[in-house]
């Protein structure tokens, strides 16, 4: 990519989007999308440039768990545009206008913004960069923020953007060279000497070495600094559990290795970070601005654990649990973790960057994994989680004056 002066021009009207939110919590809950597919796909036969209702149709397609049709329409919607729309959902005579930088991809290859600017007076510009690929004429905005996350296919991409970055025409916003440093290898080497942290070595190795553990020809502890059985493995770039299992022997390695296609895949030593009670919990949390923020919890009996199947939903003590959480969060977990929070957000050295963590039982912050592209919503129903919106909005707001205060703009008037 390259940037011209002529670029910062203004350009006409972005296709507007239906958008992630509207239609991820159609998704939720529970609504059949077929009638939107339908509609669109009416839109897309009308109009073969109709490139909204095709970039809506490729979201409609993962949420329906077709990456393959998901890919391929989001390329054909690019191919006719690289700017996309999301007007503020808060009325406002003068929105500030946040342009987010983008990466084709799946659904983790950007930050999910537009989950948190649902409710502000923020209008949203999308603007798609390829590699090897001139830079698209920039819309005017007020601020400007790199939502391309760390994965292998955008290390080039975030490279590119990192010379561009000195000579934006406005404030930017998380760092490239930083988010490329997100590998899970790069975060346990930022993270490894951090006070008042603890995270397992990530190492990254191929399948023939992984296979070489599992034949006993390579001993775990050579490729693991020292540290044996337990490890957990997964493939490089998955997210949310994809491919994550933990294993107790070299013949756990050899029937994992039969069960994934990967050629490449990250290994750490397993933590056991049951509380005295025997669950285990993990919260994610959100550094805004060097402030941290609670975005969830979850408890489960299982050390795997994913808000969705950690029965939330079912189990009120649990429910009540995450409630006290946010309530207390900011005169409980986040002052017996201030040294090791403050660390990380130097480290780190994001504007914005969500994480996942738990705590040991000598008391430190466990830190699991770090990703710009980790989902922070309010998507769950109100009358089961009467404590989410409230907190939300605190951590939306938060993301909002961060916004504001990069570019001067005075902080939104709350109803």
């Amino acid at each position: 990519m390259n940037m011209h002066s002529n670029q910062f021009a203004s350009t006409s009207a972005a296709p507007a989007l239906i958008g992630l939110p509207t239609l991820a919590k159609l998704a939720f809950d529970g609504c059949d999308l077929a009638p939107v597919w339908n509609e669109l796909i009416m839109r897309a036969k009308a109009d073969a440039n109709d490139a909204a209702a095709l970039m809506d149709l490729s979201t409609v397609a993962h949420l329906q768990g077709r990456p393959d049709d998901r890919l391929a329409l989001q390329a054909m919607a690019l191919k006719i545009s690289r700017h996309y729309g999301l007007p503020s959902t808060l009325p406002a005579a003068k929105p500030l206008r946040l342009l987010a930088l983008m990466a084709p991809g799946d659904f983790m290859a950007n930050i999910p913004i537009e989950f948190m600017l649902d409710g502000s007076a923020v209008a949203l510009e999308l603007l798609y960069l390829c590699e090897d690929e001139p830079l698209p004429p920039l819309p005017t905005h007020d601020v400007a923020l790199v939502a391309i996350a760390e994965s292998s296919g955008n290390q080039a991409l975030l490279r590119q953007l990192a010379k561009l970055a000195p000579a934006w025409p406005r404030p930017l916003l998380n760092a490239p060279e930083h988010i490329a440093r997100l590998t899970r290898e790069g975060t346990w080497d930022v993270l490894k000497s951090a006070p008042g942290v603890t995270m397992p070595m990530n190492a990254p190795i191929d399948r023939a070495n992984l296979a070489r553990i599992a034949q006993g020809a390579l001993a775990v502890a050579s490729v693991l600094g020292g540290a044996g059985f337990p490890i957990i493995a997964r493939p490089e770039d998955s997210h949310a559990g994809h491919g994550l299992e933990k294993l107790d022997d070299n013949g756990a390695i050899a029937a994992y290795l039969e069960t994934r296609p990967e050629q490449q895949f990250s290994i750490a030593p397993f933590i056991d970070y049951r509380s005295a009670d025997g669950l285990f919990r993990k919260y994610r949390i959100a550094l805004i601005a060097g402030k941290p923020y609670a975005c969830h919890m979850a408890v489960s009996s299982h050390w795997m654990i994913h808000y969705l199947n950690a029965e939330m939903r079912e189990r009120a003590e649990r429910r009540a649990e995450e409630a006290r959480f946010f309530a207390e969060f900011e005169r409980d977990f986040a002052v017996r973790h201030a040294r090791a929070l403050a660390a990380i957000n130097e480290r780190f050295g994001l504007d914005y960057i969500p994480f996942d963590c738990g705590e040991t039982a000598d008391g430190k912050l466990l830190v699991f994994e770090a990703g710009t592209n980790m989902i922070v919503h309010s998507m769950d129903p109100p009358d089961l989680f009467p404590y989410k919106p409230p907190q939300m909005r605190k951590v939306f707001g938060a993301l909002e004056d961060m916004l504001r205060a990069a570019c001067g703009a005075p902080k939104a008037a709350v109803a």
